[in-house]
């Protein structure tokens, strides 16, 4: 790629992202397809918050944080997503320094959110199954709040953290980062500078914000299944595990890719299968959420339902 040159400056101003390995003829098609697979992403999550805050009957605490989560997808897709459809469009792969480190912020930010709001409601889902009679006392309108509160503050301090150790780092040789974003470890590899204290930070705080959620996420459902064990009558064990069925489809999404990605590294410092996966978490798993919960759900799809009646009666 003849516009790609190697930054010998000081500090490096600009990036320049090699995107997907994808072939130039197939340039056009892949840049069709992730617009599509976009849109679809947002329009899909807009209209599940759109049919929660229209429905009353679904302004419960599983949908507020499903709410939460849709505007999560589409702020966490459009990280990343809408920069490597220009880039594919324009052939231009240079980013700026501030924009290349306040994407890095924003892709950790959402991230973690993502894994924070997916631990709140596989509680929901434990106190909803395994203390049906105390639900409405335990999940408050109080705890749902604070829960969201707690969320977004440690996925602030956790990314911001990360952030301000990327930001104390020199980058005085090579620029080029292969990725379609500016992922995390792919800046460090780059760095010129001593990089020991953010890998030990990127672990720990991992723990903190991957490995304690999925962890709370699987004891949650080792309750729940207990539970479930225990209804005598096989129509109750369908309902208990329709009401989480999305939900455990969607963190097996989540939580699969990344466990693919940083339990399986790459070998012979081949990134393609890291980008790849990446491709998978930021742009597809999105998508597909939406689908998971509206063509596993039947209070949505009622939802939906009496919204279509009113517009169509309305059209009348």
């Amino acid at each position: 790629m003849s516009s790609i040159r190697r930054n010998n400056l000081s500090s490096a101003s600009e990036f320049i992202l090699l995107g997907i390995p994808i072939r130039p003829e197939e340039q056009g098609f892949f840049s069709v397809l992730f617009l599509a697979i976009y849109l679809t992403t947002v329009l899909g999550n807009l209209l599940i918050i759109l049919l929660i805050r229209l429905d009353s009957h679904l302004h419960t605490p599983m949908y507020f944080f499903l709410s939460h989560l849709a505007f999560t997808d589409i702020s966490f897709s459009s990280v990343t997503t809408p920069k490597m459809l220009m880039n594919m469009l324009t052939q231009s792969h240079s980013i700026s320094y501030t924009g290349c480190v306040s994407q890095a912020y924003f892709f950790l930010f959402f991230a973690d959110l993502d894994s924070f709001l997916l631990t709140a409601m596989a509680y929901d889902r434990y106190v909803a199954i395994c203390h049906p009679l105390h639900y409405t006392t335990i999940m408050s309108q109080s705890l749902c709040f604070l829960l969201l509160i707690v969320s977004w503050a440690l996925s602030c301090v956790s990314a911001l953290v990360h952030t301000l150790l990327l930001a104390r780092l020199s980058f005085c040789g090579d620029n080029i980062l292969p990725h379609f974003f500016c992922d995390l470890s792919a800046l460090l590899k780059l760095s010129s500078s001593d990089t020991t204290i953010n890998e030990l930070v990127i672990f720990t705080v991992g723990v903190v914000v991957i490995t304690v959620p999925l962890i709370c996420i699987l004891v949650s459902y080792v309750h729940i299944g207990g539970t479930i064990l225990k209804i005598p009558s096989m129509k109750g064990i369908c309902k208990a595990l329709s009401t989480c069925g999305s939900h455990l489809s969607v963190v097996s999404l989540y939580y699969g890719a990344i466990i693919g990605l940083y339990s399986f590294p790459s070998p012979n410092n081949n990134n393609n299968k890291d980008v790849i996966v990446s491709v998978m978490y930021t742009v597809v798993i999105p998508m597909l959420n939406p689908f998971i919960y509206s063509l596993r759900n039947r209070d949505m799809k009622g939802a939906l339902r009496k919204i279509l009646s009113k517009v169509i009666l309305s059209q009348q």
